[in-house]
């Protein structure tokens, strides 16, 4: 927070326990002065939000009873924050695994209209470029429509970063050279992706190795639309298989890792790795700045 606040890339607000974030500023000898918010001392907005959730959760089988229990927890009453518009965007997860830190930001703020999902993404650096990985964090085993969606807000998401999305449709087979549920699927949403999308630069079925080697894949596969590209966005079949391969890029190829990026949400939110360091956190908020002119740009 001292850093965004310093750089002049936002407006930090700190939810949770007073006491503890104004003794941890002095611990840390910071000049922090940003408005601190504890839920449990904001009895009025409480009971303001929770009616709020009871309206858009009732046919859910929610009680503003259950809303007023919601709003004392930081991830729900800072989701209602930036859906009333006092604050622009919300970044959390540091210390609560991702589903409950998902869950009441799909709940309050929802998917942007037009798409039935959300998708997570990981821009990935190293000496050899900068990649980008979806989805990572939750569709758990997306069928064909669901990929499609992925591959949508991928190359939005990727081209909002200022690249030219090149997207592998990552398999275990080759253009059918496997059978199998993940070629078929994959194939499957390659086809429908080109034929509503036909300006976008993707294929597959193809393997991870194959689409990260140019001259190999021009060699052995010339007809595929990503021969004379260098690949710089993977979409995986499963949330296993994305999960695991970026972890494995952080751990041991030498990666920086930015991430995960929440894409599809109808205003800003992004939810942090546990135990991200300072800078992931800073970058997170710089995205999350971004993310926040871009949607407010959408409304003029």
């Amino acid at each position: 927070a001292q850093l965004i606040s310093d750089d002049g890339v936002g407006i930090p607000i700190l939810l949770g326990n007073e006491k503890k974030i104004k003794r941890l500023i002095g611990e840390l000898n910071l000049d922090l002065d940003c408005t601190i918010i504890d839920p449990f001392y904001q009895e009025e907005k409480v009971d303001a939000f929770a009616k709020i959730y009871f309206e858009k959760r009732k046919r859910k089988g929610a009680t503003v009873q259950e809303g007023r229990h919601q709003m004392l927890d930081r991830n729900y009453y800072g989701a209602m924050m930036v859906e009333t518009g006092e604050a622009d965007a919300l970044i959390s997860g540091l210390n609560s695994d991702y589903p409950n830190t998902i869950r009441p930001a799909l709940q309050i703020i929802g998917v942007e209209e037009g798409l039935t999902r959300v998708a997570g993404m990981y821009i990935v650096r190293n000496k050899k470029g900068t990649f980008f990985l979806a989805d990572t964090t939750v569709n758990v085993n997306p069928n064909v429509e669901g990929l499609v969606n992925i591959i949508e807000l991928t190359h939005r998401a990727v081209k909002f970063f200022g690249f030219e999305p090149k997207m592998a449709m990552l398999s275990y087979s080759n253009f059918g050279s496997a059978k199998g549920d993940v070629p078929s699927k994959t194939a499957k949403a390659v086809q429908i992706a080109k034929e509503k999308w036909p300006e976008m630069i993707i294929d597959g079925d193809i393997q991870a190795n194959l689409a990260m080697n140019k001259k190999m894949l021009e060699k052995t596969y010339p007809f595929s639309d990503l021969a004379g590209h260098q690949v710089n966005t993977l979409i995986f079949p499963n949330l296993s298989s994305g999960n695991i391969a970026y972890k494995l890029l952080m751990e041991i190829g030498a990666s920086e890792a930015i991430g995960p990026i929440l894409m599809g949400m109808q205003k800003p939110v992004h939810v942090l790795q546990t135990g991200s360091s300072v800078r992931e956190i800073y970058n997170m908020a710089a995205i999350a700045v971004v993310d926040a002119q871009a949607t407010a740009n959408k409304k003029k």
